[in-house]
């Protein structure tokens, strides 16, 4: 004897599986990371993964909408003495490179010494906690219970000067208005809070 299952049931089960399937990678996908020291650990690891671990950076600037999440917007090298460098940007977990760059460093000089790389001086974490650490101020200072983060960003001086390299952070009420903005040194000391 054979069994027959209605085409229907197959179909439907189909569609479950799809959904669930859908709702697990949209889950883990770092458009939908929240705006903490862990979430951007994660944006940090995806970021390993994509360049590797000794990539050099520019420019290193997360951007938060509300209808599609996090956009990731890098300027790159995998070898700085190539002298050249890419622009990368990951929305809705996709990764798109908009330009190519050749970049002049002075004679004598090494081009990484005008970059930063992610690791122990630099750490997506490190800003996570920073924004974390703004919103709380928010809350005690201006009691504004819900903000939501526009932009975080690594500042990294053309002169190639660690010392002087800071992290950035703008926020804004849940509906829109008011940008506060946040400077802060690597070591996490406020530098300037303006709005």
């Amino acid at each position: 004897m054979k069994l027959k299952t209605p085409k229907f049931k197959i179909n439907f089960l189909l569609l479950i599986l799809s959904l669930g399937l859908l709702t697990i990678s949209c889950s883990n996908s770092i458009q939908n990371e929240p705006a903490t020291a862990d979430g951007f650990q994660n944006i940090e690891n995806e970021l390993k993964n994509k360049f590797g671990n000794d990539a050099y950076y520019t420019d290193l600037t997360i951007t938060y909408n509300s209808t599609i999440g996090n956009i990731v917007g890098v300027t790159v090298s995998e070898d700085p003495e190539s002298l050249k460098m890419e622009q990368w940007n990951l929305t809705q977990d996709t990764w798109q490179q908009n330009s190519d760059i050749t970049i002049e460093v002075p004679k004598g000089t090494k081009a990484a010494d005008y970059m930063f790389q992610l690791g122990e001086i630099i750490s997506l974490s490190k800003l996570g906690e920073l924004v974390e650490q703004s919103m709380q101020n928010l809350k005690d200072e201006k009691h504004l219970e819900h903000s939501t983060l526009s932009t975080a960003r690594v500042y990294f001086p053309d002169n190639g000067d660690v010392s002087n390299a800071e992290y950035f952070v703008n926020l804004q009420p849940e509906n829109g208005g008011t940008i506060f903005r946040f400077r802060y040194g690597l070591n996490g000391n406020l530098i300037k809070m303006n709005y």
